[in-house]
């Protein structure tokens, strides 16, 4: 084993010695600890292995250096030898060296020539490169400010965003491109400045023109309506049976033919539709939305737009204070509201959400209440049938101007009933003028027929047929005076002013017949009728012109039906409709004779009185004149005249003979009555304390004339003595003190077939009481006479009978 181990180690020696001798220094630690880590006394064996390996290479350097020694000497002798051509090549070396610097000294400063030059065209190769890359950027920022020169203001923007996201971060190391990307917040602040008081110029632009704007839509809407009817009424005559279509705001027709709208007429005219466009330029609102959308801010653009325009819409609907005085102040106010309409709906089509429909309609729903209201305070004011139909027809085309851009209009139309009432009131107020003209002008006479032709113009303004009449030769009269024509006229005239205003309405024909009959039942039973009254209690109308105006309400009444007929007409509706209406004018004309025959009546008593106000009796006479007093006798010749009046009336035909003989009859009995009545109460009257009876005799021939009268038959029709009795109380009554049979009174009181039936016990006891006063004035000389002694016995007993009689 001892010599196992022994062998191993000599091994291992070796191969350290191996390692050493192949390895670097450096690495020899390692291999020496080994050395150290293996066996005691080890590292004694290695040394002498080591000792023993360095004698080894002493002895083969020896072997070495002895073998070539003898080649060294040698060329040491060899070097000896060169060293002088070295000096004498070194010499020539440095000649060579000397001439070549001197030779080379020009080349060298050539040399830098070039590699300067080569240095500058290197940098000019350089800056080429760079200034192709600015090159574009400073053209891209020239093209910006000519674009902001030249007010292109969006595809300004659009080079600035091309700058900033192209050209300036190619060359974002120079200072002008910083300079560039600091201005470019400033000019896009600029741009929306710049834009936004563009939008504030074309907002006050617009609200200056959108009168013009409206005028023409208007009148574009008006021309429309204008043209369809034109066509809607050649295609019910049959005589328009070619289509037509529109081009360009001109209709044609297959034969090539342009045909104005609002004539309808063959023209070759080339006149062009205007539209919003036409007339407003859009441009800085299209401009600025682009802007405002570019720069990212949008929203902030339609709030402001849509906040100012509600400032003009609230603007444009505060009307002129004198807007109702003319038309022309309300086509102004309409023209206003359908330009700014006309100019937000083109808004809405032209651009996507800058206003939408919601806000159009809002802002249409705010405006139509205000209309609405400011129509109805307005409207209010007028006076003049014909600005209130000139309003109308304003509204009308207003309205289809609006609904033709999609508004709903519907308010409008019912509005327009509103303005109906007054359109009708205001026709009430004129046609009430003009029927008092009418009656002031008239002559209340038969009207005078010398010809034919006259007598044809007559009947063609009004409908009168008499076959007595016509039967007759010329120069003849006609009943009616002059009014009745005219009146009837007008009555139609009115018809035709309703129906004017119910043109355009989109109603149908029932409820136009209806509209027609209500406005001329309020003309008859409202104006004409208040006409009527108001000139029949006019004090310069006489008892002929009362007559007359009764003749006249007759055949006005007579041509109701006449204005149903033409009504119907007009409007082609049957009169036999459930809902039609009738008209009311046959009470109006009834009311009005019954008025003019109580103010006959009235007027026949005034008179009456007048007369009886001349009377001057003296009550005390001792006996009468013998004939009747004279203002009575001037009284009865005034009724006679007068009585003949209503007998001569016109009477060619069973009605007018009738109502003027009724009227006779009833007015001369009215008077009669009146006339006893009057005289009853002269001779009762509280103030008269003594009556003779000379008195009575006077009065008793004054009754006298009165009963001859009533006996006369001043007016024809009486049955027997129908009109004396009108004095029957009188009659009796004078009777009784005149013949002073009271024992008859007395035992016949009470009793039906008395003889003094109609006198009160009251009413001859008054009268009685004025009589005895009279006795006893004269007491002092009739106590000497028996008879008047026993008269006044008598007159005393009657009056205690009497008394007794009222007190029972």
């Amino acid at each position: 084993m001892a010599e196992n181990e022994t062998q191993e180690c000599i091994t291992e020696h070796e191969r350290i010695l191996q390692e050493i001798e192949s390895t670097d220094t450096a690495c020899v630690g390692p291999t020496l600890r080994s050395i150290y880590d293996d066996q005691p006394n080890a590292h004694k064996r290695f040394m002498e292995k080591l000792d023993a390996r360095i004698r080894n290479h002493d002895r083969e350097i020896e072997k070495m250096c002895n073998f070539h020694h003898q080649g060294f000497v040698d060329a040491i002798t060899e070097l000896l030898k060169v060293r002088a051509d070295a000096e004498k090549l070194m010499g020539q070396v440095t000649d060579t060296n000397r001439r070549l610097q001197e030779s080379g000294r020009e080349v060298t400063c050539q040399t830098e020539e070039v590699i300067r030059c080569r240095i500058q065209q290197r940098n000019m190769a350089t800056t080429v490169e760079k200034l192709q890359l600015c090159i574009p950027v400073l053209e891209m920022y020239s093209k910006l400010k000519e674009q902001l020169e030249s007010k292109r203001y969006y595809a300004a923007l659009k080079t600035m965003e091309q700058l900033e996201k192209v050209f300036i971060p190619r060359v974002s190391q120079y200072r002008f491109c910083q300079i560039m990307a600091e201005n470019l917040p400033r000019l896009r602040e600029e741009i929306k400045e710049i834009s936004m008081s563009d939008l504030k110029d074309f907002l006050e632009s617009i609200r200056k023109h959108s009168d013009k704007v409206g005028e023409t839509a208007m009148r574009q809407a008006q021309q429309h309506r204008t043209f369809n009817s034109a066509v809607a009424k050649q295609a019910s005559t049959g005589h328009y049976n070619k289509p037509v279509y529109t081009l360009n705001g001109q209709t044609h027709t297959h034969n090539g033919l342009m045909m104005d709208e609002d004539t309808g007429d063959e023209d070759e005219g080339d006149e062009e539709i205007l539209t919003a466009q036409d007339l407003v330029d859009f441009s800085p609102v299209y401009r600025c939305l682009h802007i405002y959308t570019v720069l990212g801010d949008r929203e902030t653009f339609e709030n402001y737009y849509r906040k100012q325009r509600k400032k003009q819409a609230r603007l444009v609907l505060q009307p002129q204070a004198n807007m109702h005085e003319t038309v022309e102040g309300y086509r102004r106010y309409f023209n206003q509201i359908v330009g700014f309409f006309v100019v937000e709906d083109h808004i809405l089509h032209a651009t996507q959400g800058l206003v939408t429909r919601a806000f159009t309609d809002e802002v249409w729903n705010m405006a139509l209440s205000k209309i609405i209201a400011v129509l109805r305070t307005h409207s209010s004011y007028c006076d003049d049938p014909d600005l209130v139909l000139e309003l109308k027809n304003l509204i009308v085309i207003f309205a289809d101007t609006l609904q033709g851009y999609g508004f709903p209009v519907s308010r409008l139309f019912d509005l327009l009933f509103e303005v109906r009432d007054q359109y009708n009131e205001t026709l009430l107020k004129k046609w009430a003028l003009v029927f008092r003209e009418i009656f002031e002008l008239d002559n209340y006479s038969p009207i005078p027929v010398e010809t034919e032709e006259e007598y044809i113009l007559v009947v063609s303004r009004f409908p009168f047929h008499d076959a007595e009449i016509e039967k007759q030769d010329f120069p003849k009269k006609l009943p009616m005076s002059q009014s009745v024509p005219q009146i009837y006229t007008q009555v139609k005239e009115l018809i035709y002013a309703s129906l004017k205003f119910s043109e355009s309405l989109h109603r149908s024909s029932t409820e136009i017949d209806d509209m027609l009959r209500k406005s001329t039942n309020l003309l008859l039973t409202r104006t004409l009728s208040s006409c009527l009254q108001n000139l029949i209690k006019k004090p310069h109308i006489g008892l002929t012109e009362l007559v007359q105006i009764i003749i006249n309400t007759t055949h006005l009444e007579q041509a109701c039906k006449y204005l149903e007929e033409f009504i119907t007409n007009i409007t082609n509706v049957s009169p036999e409709t459930v809902h039609t209406t009738r008209l009311y004018g046959l009470s109006t004309f009834k009311d009005a004779r019954h008025a003019a025959e109580g103010e006959i009546y009235t007027k026949l008593n005034q008179k009456i009185d007048e007369f009886i106000q001349l009377a001057d009796y003296e009550w005390g006479m001792a006996e009468s004149d013998g004939r009747a007093s004279g203002y009575l006798m001037d009284l009865i010749n005034f009724l006679r005249s007068t009585f003949q009046v209503f007998t001569h009336l016109p009477n060619n035909n069973n009605d007018h003979a009738s109502m003027s003989g009724k009227v006779a009859q009833t007015a001369c009995m009215s008077a009669c009555k009146h006339l006893s009545t009057s005289l009853m109460q002269m001779l009762l009257d509280t103030e008269l304390k003594q009556i003779s009876m000379g008195a009575i005799q006077q009065f008793n021939l004054d009754v006298i004339q009165c009963e001859l009268f009533a006996s006369s038959e001043p007016v024809p029709g009486f049955q027997g003595d129908t009109l004396q009795l009108a004095f029957i109380d009188l009659r009796q009554l004078l009777d009784l003190f005149m013949v002073w049979d009271w024992s008859t009174y007395l035992a016949d009181y009470g009793q039906p077939t008395s003889k003094y039936l109609r006198v009160n016990p009251a009413t001859a006891l008054a009268l009685l009481e004025k009589m005895k006063d009279t006795s006893k004035k004269n007491n002092i000389f009739s106590q000497f006479r028996k008879n008047d002694r026993d008269k006044q016995k008598l007159i005393e007993t009657v009056v205690k009978q009497l008394r007794s009689l009222v007190n029972g």
